[in-house]
Protein backbone atom coordinates (compact mmCIF):
# COMPACT_ATOMS: atom_id res chain seq x y z
CA UNK A 1 0.00 0.00 0.00
CA UNK A 2 1.84 3.10 -1.23
CA UNK A 3 0.88 6.61 -0.13
CA UNK A 4 1.93 9.80 -1.81
CA UNK A 5 3.45 12.58 0.30
CA UNK A 6 0.26 14.61 0.56
CA UNK A 7 -1.62 11.53 1.84
CA UNK A 8 0.68 11.11 4.84
CA UNK A 9 -0.66 12.79 8.02
CA UNK A 10 0.60 16.39 7.95
CA UNK A 11 1.78 16.24 11.54
CA UNK A 12 4.19 13.45 10.60
CA UNK A 13 5.52 15.28 7.53
CA UNK A 14 6.02 18.39 9.65
CA UNK A 15 8.01 16.35 12.13
CA UNK A 16 10.26 14.97 9.41
CA UNK A 17 10.92 18.51 8.22
CA UNK A 18 11.48 19.67 11.82
CA UNK A 19 14.16 17.16 12.65
CA UNK A 20 15.78 17.80 9.27
CA UNK A 21 16.06 21.48 10.23
CA UNK A 22 17.26 20.63 13.71
CA UNK A 23 20.02 18.59 12.09
CA UNK A 24 21.57 21.82 10.79
CA UNK A 25 22.87 22.57 14.28
CA UNK A 26 23.45 18.98 15.46
CA UNK A 27 27.22 18.68 15.80
CA UNK A 28 27.01 14.95 16.59
CA UNK A 29 24.74 14.29 13.63
CA UNK A 30 21.55 13.30 15.48
CA UNK A 31 18.17 15.02 15.67
CA UNK A 32 14.96 13.69 17.19
CA UNK A 33 11.26 14.56 17.23
CA UNK A 34 7.99 12.86 18.17
CA UNK A 35 4.44 12.92 16.91
CA UNK A 36 1.22 10.91 16.90
CA UNK A 37 0.75 8.27 14.22
CA UNK A 38 -1.50 5.36 13.31
CA UNK A 39 -0.87 2.10 15.17
CA UNK A 40 -2.22 -1.43 15.07
CA UNK A 41 -3.69 -3.31 17.97
CA UNK A 42 -1.15 -4.81 20.33
CA UNK A 43 0.06 -8.36 19.78
CA UNK A 44 2.10 -10.77 21.85
CA UNK A 45 3.65 -14.16 21.20
CA UNK A 46 4.31 -17.45 22.95
CA UNK A 47 7.75 -17.57 21.36
CA UNK A 48 10.76 -16.84 23.56
CA UNK A 49 12.32 -14.93 20.68
CA UNK A 50 10.48 -13.39 17.73
CA UNK A 51 10.67 -10.73 15.06
CA UNK A 52 8.51 -9.63 12.14
CA UNK A 53 10.28 -7.71 9.36
CA UNK A 54 9.29 -6.06 6.11
CA UNK A 55 11.41 -7.80 3.46
CA UNK A 56 11.85 -4.78 1.17
CA UNK A 57 12.66 -2.01 3.64
CA UNK A 58 13.94 -4.07 6.55
CA UNK A 59 11.45 -2.29 8.82
CA UNK A 60 10.81 -4.16 12.07
CA UNK A 61 7.08 -4.43 12.72
CA UNK A 62 7.24 -6.50 15.88
CA UNK A 63 10.01 -7.85 18.09
CA UNK A 64 10.25 -9.82 21.30
CA UNK A 65 13.67 -10.54 22.81
CA UNK A 66 15.02 -10.50 19.26
CA UNK A 67 18.66 -9.81 20.17
CA UNK A 68 19.32 -12.65 22.60
CA UNK A 69 21.62 -15.39 21.28
CA UNK A 70 19.99 -18.83 21.31
CA UNK A 71 20.55 -22.17 19.59
CA UNK A 72 18.99 -21.80 16.11
CA UNK A 73 18.87 -25.53 15.28
CA UNK A 74 18.30 -26.14 11.56
CA UNK A 75 17.38 -22.49 10.96
CA UNK A 76 21.15 -21.92 10.86
CA UNK A 77 21.23 -23.98 7.67
CA UNK A 78 20.33 -20.65 6.04
CA UNK A 79 23.94 -19.59 6.71
CA UNK A 80 25.24 -22.89 5.35
CA UNK A 81 23.22 -22.19 2.24
CA UNK A 82 24.39 -18.57 2.04
CA UNK A 83 28.01 -19.78 1.85
CA UNK A 84 27.07 -22.31 -0.86
CA UNK A 85 25.04 -19.74 -2.83
CA UNK A 86 28.01 -17.37 -2.82
CA UNK A 87 30.28 -20.16 -4.11
CA UNK A 88 27.79 -20.82 -6.92
CA UNK A 89 27.63 -17.13 -7.77
CA UNK A 90 31.41 -16.67 -7.98
CA UNK A 91 31.95 -19.91 -9.90
CA UNK A 92 33.76 -21.85 -7.16
CA UNK A 93 30.96 -24.42 -7.31
CA UNK A 94 28.54 -25.57 -10.02
CA UNK A 95 25.11 -27.12 -9.61
CA UNK A 96 26.25 -30.13 -11.61
CA UNK A 97 29.35 -30.80 -9.45
CA UNK A 98 29.28 -34.19 -7.68
CA UNK A 99 29.60 -34.25 -3.89
CA UNK A 100 30.75 -37.44 -2.18
CA UNK A 101 28.98 -38.64 0.94
CA UNK A 102 31.90 -39.33 3.28
CA UNK A 103 31.80 -41.84 6.10
CA UNK A 104 31.86 -38.95 8.58
CA UNK A 105 28.96 -37.12 6.90
CA UNK A 106 26.96 -40.35 6.66
CA UNK A 107 27.59 -41.36 10.26
CA UNK A 108 27.14 -37.88 11.80
CA UNK A 109 24.21 -36.65 9.73
CA UNK A 110 22.92 -39.62 7.75
CA UNK A 111 20.84 -42.68 8.58
CA UNK A 112 23.00 -43.83 11.56
CA UNK A 113 22.59 -40.42 13.26
CA UNK A 114 18.83 -40.68 13.72
CA UNK A 115 18.49 -37.03 12.63
CA UNK A 116 16.92 -35.55 9.50
CA UNK A 117 18.81 -36.94 6.50
CA UNK A 118 18.79 -37.04 2.72
CA UNK A 119 20.02 -40.66 2.82
CA UNK A 120 22.77 -40.46 0.22
CA UNK A 121 24.59 -43.82 0.49
CA UNK A 122 28.06 -43.69 2.02
CA UNK A 123 30.88 -43.10 -0.49
CA UNK A 124 28.39 -42.35 -3.28
CA UNK A 125 27.79 -38.95 -4.87
CA UNK A 126 24.92 -36.55 -5.41
CA UNK A 127 25.08 -33.31 -7.36
CA UNK A 128 25.17 -29.92 -5.67
CA UNK A 129 21.68 -29.29 -7.05
CA UNK A 130 20.38 -32.47 -5.41
CA UNK A 131 22.17 -31.68 -2.16
CA UNK A 132 20.61 -28.21 -2.04
CA UNK A 133 17.14 -29.68 -2.36
CA UNK A 134 18.06 -32.22 0.31
CA UNK A 135 19.07 -29.41 2.67
CA UNK A 136 16.15 -27.08 1.95
CA UNK A 137 13.25 -29.53 1.57
CA UNK A 138 14.35 -32.37 3.87
CA UNK A 139 16.77 -30.48 6.16
CA UNK A 140 19.32 -33.20 5.49
CA UNK A 141 22.21 -33.04 7.93
CA UNK A 142 24.22 -35.51 5.85
CA UNK A 143 23.95 -33.20 2.82
CA UNK A 144 25.08 -30.20 4.90
CA UNK A 145 28.18 -31.99 6.20
CA UNK A 146 29.09 -33.38 2.77
CA UNK A 147 28.88 -29.92 1.20
CA UNK A 148 30.84 -28.42 4.10
CA UNK A 149 33.63 -30.95 3.61
CA UNK A 150 33.69 -30.30 -0.13
CA UNK A 151 33.96 -26.52 0.26
CA UNK A 152 35.97 -26.21 3.48
CA UNK A 153 37.94 -29.44 3.65
CA UNK A 154 36.29 -30.17 6.98
CA UNK A 155 33.10 -29.17 8.76
CA UNK A 156 35.15 -27.20 11.29
CA UNK A 157 36.79 -25.15 8.55
CA UNK A 158 33.40 -24.59 6.93
CA UNK A 159 31.99 -23.32 10.24
CA UNK A 160 34.74 -20.69 10.24
CA UNK A 161 33.64 -19.76 6.70
CA UNK A 162 30.10 -19.36 8.00
CA UNK A 163 31.27 -16.95 10.71
CA UNK A 164 33.28 -14.95 8.17
CA UNK A 165 30.29 -14.76 5.82
CA UNK A 166 28.05 -13.64 8.67
CA UNK A 167 30.40 -10.76 9.45
CA UNK A 168 30.72 -9.86 5.77
CA UNK A 169 26.99 -9.43 5.34
CA UNK A 170 26.56 -7.51 8.61
CA UNK A 171 25.62 -10.07 11.25
CA UNK A 172 27.84 -9.21 14.24
CA UNK A 173 26.59 -11.69 16.86
CA UNK A 174 26.09 -15.06 15.16
CA UNK A 175 28.60 -17.83 15.88
CA UNK A 176 28.75 -21.23 14.19
CA UNK A 177 30.32 -24.54 15.17
CA UNK A 178 28.87 -26.80 12.46
CA UNK A 179 26.97 -26.81 9.17
CA UNK A 180 23.85 -28.53 10.46
CA UNK A 181 22.51 -26.68 13.49
CA UNK A 182 22.88 -29.74 15.72
CA UNK A 183 23.44 -28.57 19.27
CA UNK A 184 26.77 -27.02 20.20
CA UNK A 185 27.31 -24.47 22.96
CA UNK A 186 29.03 -22.10 20.52
CA UNK A 187 26.42 -22.40 17.77
CA UNK A 188 24.14 -19.39 18.36
CA UNK A 189 22.04 -16.82 16.49
CA UNK A 190 19.52 -14.09 17.33
CA UNK A 191 16.03 -13.82 15.87
CA UNK A 192 17.00 -10.47 14.35
CA UNK A 193 20.06 -11.87 12.58
CA UNK A 194 18.06 -14.83 11.27
CA UNK A 195 15.59 -12.37 9.71
CA UNK A 196 18.42 -10.26 8.31
CA UNK A 197 20.01 -13.38 6.83
CA UNK A 198 16.74 -14.47 5.24
CA UNK A 199 16.31 -10.99 3.74
CA UNK A 200 19.87 -11.06 2.42
CA UNK A 201 19.40 -14.43 0.73
CA UNK A 202 16.16 -13.50 -1.01
CA UNK A 203 17.63 -10.24 -2.34
CA UNK A 204 21.11 -11.52 -3.24
CA UNK A 205 20.20 -14.97 -4.58
CA UNK A 206 16.69 -14.79 -6.06
CA UNK A 207 17.27 -17.83 -8.29
CA UNK A 208 18.22 -20.08 -5.39
CA UNK A 209 15.54 -18.57 -3.17
CA UNK A 210 12.89 -20.21 -5.36
CA UNK A 211 13.96 -23.65 -4.04
CA UNK A 212 12.61 -22.73 -0.59
CA UNK A 213 9.09 -22.85 -2.02
CA UNK A 214 9.55 -26.39 -3.37
CA UNK A 215 6.96 -28.55 -1.61
CA UNK A 216 8.55 -31.92 -2.26
CA UNK A 217 11.74 -33.55 -3.50
CA UNK A 218 12.12 -37.05 -4.90
CA UNK A 219 15.54 -38.65 -4.44
CA UNK A 220 16.20 -42.31 -5.22
CA UNK A 221 13.36 -44.20 -3.51
CA UNK A 222 12.60 -41.34 -1.11
CA UNK A 223 9.85 -38.73 -1.39
CA UNK A 224 10.58 -35.81 0.89
CA UNK A 225 7.86 -33.30 1.87
CA UNK A 226 9.01 -29.80 2.76
CA UNK A 227 9.09 -29.40 6.53
CA UNK A 228 7.85 -25.80 6.36
CA UNK A 229 4.13 -26.01 7.24
CA UNK A 230 3.42 -22.46 6.05
CA UNK A 231 3.83 -23.62 2.44
CA UNK A 232 0.64 -25.65 2.77
CA UNK A 233 -1.48 -22.78 4.13
CA UNK A 234 -3.25 -20.23 1.98
CA UNK A 235 -1.23 -17.22 3.17
CA UNK A 236 1.19 -16.62 0.28
CA UNK A 237 4.12 -18.41 1.96
CA UNK A 238 7.08 -19.51 -0.17
CA UNK A 239 9.96 -20.26 2.32
CA UNK A 240 12.20 -20.58 4.35
CA UNK A 241 13.44 -22.96 7.16
CA UNK A 242 12.26 -24.73 10.29
CA UNK A 243 14.35 -25.95 13.22
CA UNK A 244 14.13 -28.05 16.36
CA UNK A 245 16.49 -29.29 19.02
CA UNK A 246 15.53 -30.19 22.57
CA UNK A 247 17.86 -27.51 24.01
CA UNK A 248 16.02 -24.69 22.20
CA UNK A 249 12.54 -25.88 21.29
CA UNK A 250 10.77 -25.34 18.00
CA UNK A 251 11.60 -22.45 15.68
CA UNK A 252 10.97 -21.17 12.19
CA UNK A 253 12.07 -18.58 9.69
CA UNK A 254 9.15 -17.97 7.34
CA UNK A 255 8.24 -15.55 4.58
CA UNK A 256 5.07 -14.76 2.67
CA UNK A 257 3.78 -12.28 0.12
CA UNK A 258 0.35 -10.67 0.01
CA UNK A 259 -0.75 -7.89 -2.35
CA UNK A 260 2.82 -7.25 -3.45
CA UNK A 261 4.23 -6.94 0.09
CA UNK A 262 6.64 -9.51 1.54
CA UNK A 263 7.17 -10.09 5.26
CA UNK A 264 9.70 -12.24 7.13
CA UNK A 265 8.89 -13.85 10.47
CA UNK A 266 11.20 -15.58 12.94
CA UNK A 267 9.98 -17.44 16.02
CA UNK A 268 12.07 -19.61 18.34
CA UNK A 269 11.73 -21.36 21.68
CA UNK A 270 8.24 -22.80 21.22
CA UNK A 271 6.96 -26.00 22.81
CA UNK A 272 5.53 -27.79 19.77
CA UNK A 273 5.51 -27.89 15.98
CA UNK A 274 1.88 -26.73 16.05
CA UNK A 275 2.81 -23.69 18.18
CA UNK A 276 5.60 -22.89 15.72
CA UNK A 277 3.23 -23.00 12.75
CA UNK A 278 0.43 -21.10 14.47
CA UNK A 279 2.61 -18.31 15.92
CA UNK A 280 4.40 -17.73 12.61
CA UNK A 281 1.11 -17.61 10.73
CA UNK A 282 -0.52 -15.31 13.29
CA UNK A 283 2.34 -12.80 13.21
CA UNK A 284 2.45 -12.77 9.41
CA UNK A 285 -1.29 -12.22 9.05
CA UNK A 286 -1.23 -9.51 11.73
CA UNK A 287 1.60 -7.76 9.88
CA UNK A 288 -0.17 -7.80 6.54
CA UNK A 289 -3.41 -6.58 8.12
CA UNK A 290 -1.97 -3.92 10.40
CA UNK A 291 0.79 -2.17 8.42
CA UNK A 292 1.07 -0.26 5.16
CA UNK A 293 3.76 1.58 3.23
CA UNK A 294 3.81 5.39 3.35
CA UNK A 295 5.83 7.43 0.88
CA UNK A 296 7.44 10.47 2.52
CA UNK A 297 9.82 11.83 -0.10
CA UNK A 298 10.08 11.50 -3.87
CA UNK A 299 13.35 10.57 -5.62
CA UNK A 300 15.75 13.51 -5.42
CA UNK A 301 13.72 15.33 -2.77
CA UNK A 302 15.92 16.59 0.08
CA UNK A 303 15.20 14.95 3.45
CA UNK A 304 17.71 16.95 5.48
CA UNK A 305 21.32 18.13 5.59
CA UNK A 306 24.46 16.89 7.33
CA UNK A 307 27.31 19.06 8.58
CA UNK A 308 30.59 18.70 6.69
CA UNK A 309 33.81 19.71 8.47
CA UNK A 310 36.55 21.19 6.32
CA UNK A 311 34.44 21.11 3.18
CA UNK A 312 33.87 23.62 0.42
CA UNK A 313 30.35 24.02 1.89
CA UNK A 314 29.08 23.62 5.45
CA UNK A 315 26.30 21.14 4.68
CA UNK A 316 25.53 18.35 2.22
CA UNK A 317 21.87 17.74 1.29
CA UNK A 318 20.57 14.21 1.95
CA UNK A 319 18.16 12.25 -0.27
CA UNK A 320 16.78 8.72 -0.46
CA UNK A 321 18.07 6.55 -3.27
CA UNK A 322 14.60 6.04 -4.79
CA UNK A 323 12.77 8.42 -2.56
CA UNK A 324 11.86 7.55 1.02
CA UNK A 325 9.06 5.15 1.91
CA UNK A 326 8.52 3.64 5.35
CA UNK A 327 6.22 1.01 6.80
CA UNK A 328 3.84 2.31 9.47
CA UNK A 329 0.77 1.12 11.36
CA UNK A 330 -2.42 1.62 9.34
CA UNK A 331 -4.92 2.26 12.12
CA UNK A 332 -5.25 5.27 14.45
CA UNK A 333 -4.48 4.84 18.15
CA UNK A 334 -2.62 6.57 20.95
CA UNK A 335 0.76 5.93 19.43
CA UNK A 336 4.08 7.77 19.52
CA UNK A 337 6.72 7.95 16.82
CA UNK A 338 10.36 8.83 17.35
CA UNK A 339 12.17 10.00 14.23
CA UNK A 340 15.80 10.95 13.71
CA UNK A 341 18.52 11.36 11.12
CA UNK A 342 21.79 9.75 12.18
CA UNK A 343 25.30 9.97 10.83
CA UNK A 344 28.80 9.59 12.17
CA UNK A 345 30.20 13.08 12.53
CA UNK A 346 32.14 14.94 11.64
CA UNK A 347 31.68 14.13 7.95
CA UNK A 348 34.88 14.89 6.09
CA UNK A 349 35.40 15.68 2.41
CA UNK A 350 35.69 14.68 -0.29
CA UNK A 351 32.07 13.56 -0.41
CA UNK A 352 30.75 12.36 -3.74
CA UNK A 353 27.19 12.52 -4.99
CA UNK A 354 25.57 9.16 -4.24
CA UNK A 355 27.73 8.35 -1.19
CA UNK A 356 25.73 6.81 1.66
CA UNK A 357 26.35 9.16 4.60
CA UNK A 358 23.36 8.92 6.96
CA UNK A 359 20.23 7.01 7.96
CA UNK A 360 16.66 8.09 8.63
CA UNK A 361 15.36 6.06 11.58
CA UNK A 362 11.68 6.03 12.57
CA UNK A 363 10.51 4.04 15.60
CA UNK A 364 6.96 3.65 16.91
CA UNK A 365 5.84 2.72 20.40
CA UNK A 366 4.43 -0.52 18.95
CA UNK A 367 8.07 -1.58 18.33
CA UNK A 368 7.87 -0.94 14.57
CA UNK A 369 11.24 0.37 13.39
CA UNK A 370 12.27 1.72 9.99
CA UNK A 371 15.79 2.61 8.96
CA UNK A 372 16.34 4.12 5.51
CA UNK A 373 19.78 5.00 4.09
CA UNK A 374 20.33 8.59 2.99
CA UNK A 375 22.78 9.68 0.30
CA UNK A 376 24.66 12.83 -0.58
CA UNK A 377 22.83 14.66 -3.35
CA UNK A 378 25.90 16.60 -4.51
CA UNK A 379 29.70 16.63 -4.34
CA UNK A 380 31.51 18.40 -1.50
CA UNK A 381 35.20 19.06 -2.12
CA UNK A 382 37.87 19.76 0.47
CA UNK A 383 38.09 23.41 1.50
CA UNK A 384 41.18 25.58 1.65
CA UNK A 385 43.56 25.54 4.60
CA UNK A 386 41.93 28.49 6.40
CA UNK A 387 38.42 26.97 6.29
CA UNK A 388 39.72 23.59 7.43
CA UNK A 389 41.54 25.24 10.34
CA UNK A 390 38.47 27.18 11.44
CA UNK A 391 36.28 24.08 11.22
CA UNK A 392 38.80 22.09 13.26
CA UNK A 393 38.78 24.71 16.00
CA UNK A 394 34.97 24.81 16.00
CA UNK A 395 34.75 21.03 16.20
CA UNK A 396 37.24 20.99 19.08
CA UNK A 397 35.31 23.69 20.92
CA UNK A 398 32.04 21.78 20.55
CA UNK A 399 33.73 18.60 21.78
CA UNK A 400 35.00 20.40 24.89
CA UNK A 401 31.53 21.83 25.51
CA UNK A 402 30.12 18.29 25.79
CA UNK A 403 32.63 17.24 28.48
Amino acid sequence: MRRSLHEVPLSFVATVMLFALTLLVAAAGTATAQTSAPAPGAISTKAKHAILMDAVSGAVLFQHDADTLAPPASMSKLMTLAVVFRALKNGTLKLSDPITMSVNAWRTGGAPSGTSAMFVPVNETATVEEMLQGVIVQSGNDACIAIAEALGGSEQNFAAMMVAEARRIGLPKSTFANATGLYHADHLMTARELAMLARYIMHEYPGQFAIFGQKEFNYRKHRFINRNPLLFLDIGADGMKTGFISQAGYGMVGTATQEGRRLIVVVNGLESANDRRDEARRLLEWGFRSFGEFKLFDPGEVVGEARVWGGSQFYVPLVGKDGVAIVLPRFPANQRLSAEIRYKGPLKPPIHKGDEVAHLRVTSSSSATNEVPLYASEDVAEAGMMRRGLDSLLHLALSWAKL
